[in-house]
């Protein structure tokens, strides 16, 4: 009995119990098959697992994590289905890396997602989710700017959430991007003061999305060039 009760309190601190629950207010604004909502619960469970222990989102957001989080990085897949090679930047506890990959594993066989933390506890959360889940995922747990460095393939798609502001974020996107590349980039309420300042020593061809999860936008970066 004591097992189910902690069983449930758990599903009520990752705000999958009840009628109207949040898990089930992502899923109206997501929709996704069975088959990833399973992903995604296993995934979401392991999180909360690790959470006791190593900090990996912010403890305020989990009775909201599946809204707050997870729906938040799966409406970034609707922006590049067809992507075959994906880059997560500061991937931290997974998102929006992890969510996008379980589409991917259902959706477009083949493809791969890079993630990018340094952070060795949470690459090391990055590897089991990947193996827990099953998922078309390697963890490379170094620098962004080492990674970037090194890296030699040709991605279709730099994703990077609350990482850093434009200023900050776009030289580390910049070594990456190949002709066709697409960055995707969740922004607040703040992205038109971003772009403001980026503007200053960048050109930027872009355009934005409205987020489907809150008042803030998706910033999509077709190209990009030092001034």
């Amino acid at each position: 009995m004591c097992a189910e009760k902690a069983a449930a309190q758990q599903g009520r601190d990752l705000g999958m119990s009840g009628e109207g629950s949040d898990r089930e207010r992502a899923l109206a604004l997501i929709p996704v098959s069975r088959e990833t909502v399973a992903r995604l619960d296993r995934f979401v469970e392991l999180l909360a697992t690790w959470q006791k222990t190593t900090n990996l989102i912010s403890p305020a957001t989990l009775p909201e994590i599946w809204t707050r989080h997870v729906a938040d990085s799966l409406q970034l897949f609707s922006l590049a289905p067809e992507a075959r090679l994906w880059i997560d930047l500061g991937s931290g506890g997974g998102f929006p890396g992890i969510p996008v990959a379980c589409l991917m594993a259902e959706k477009t066989p083949g493809a791969q997602m890079l993630l990018v933390e340094s952070n060795g506890k949470k690459a090391a959360f990055l590897r089991e989710a990947a193996r827990i889940v099953a998922l078309p995922v390697t963890v490379h747990a170094e620098r962004i700017e080492d990674f970037a460095q090194g890296f030699e393939g040709h991605a279709d798609v730099v994703s990077a959430r609350a990482l850093a502001p434009l200023v900050k974020l776009l030289p580390d996107a910049y070594s990456l991007l190949k002709a066709g590349t697409k960055c995707l980039f969740p922004k607040g309420q703040d992205v038109a003061a971003e772009l403001t300042e980026a503007s200053k020593y960048w050109t930027i061809e872009y355009e934005m999305a409205p987020s489907k999860t809150g008042g803030g936008h998706i910033l999509i970066v077709h190209s990009l060039a030092r001034k």
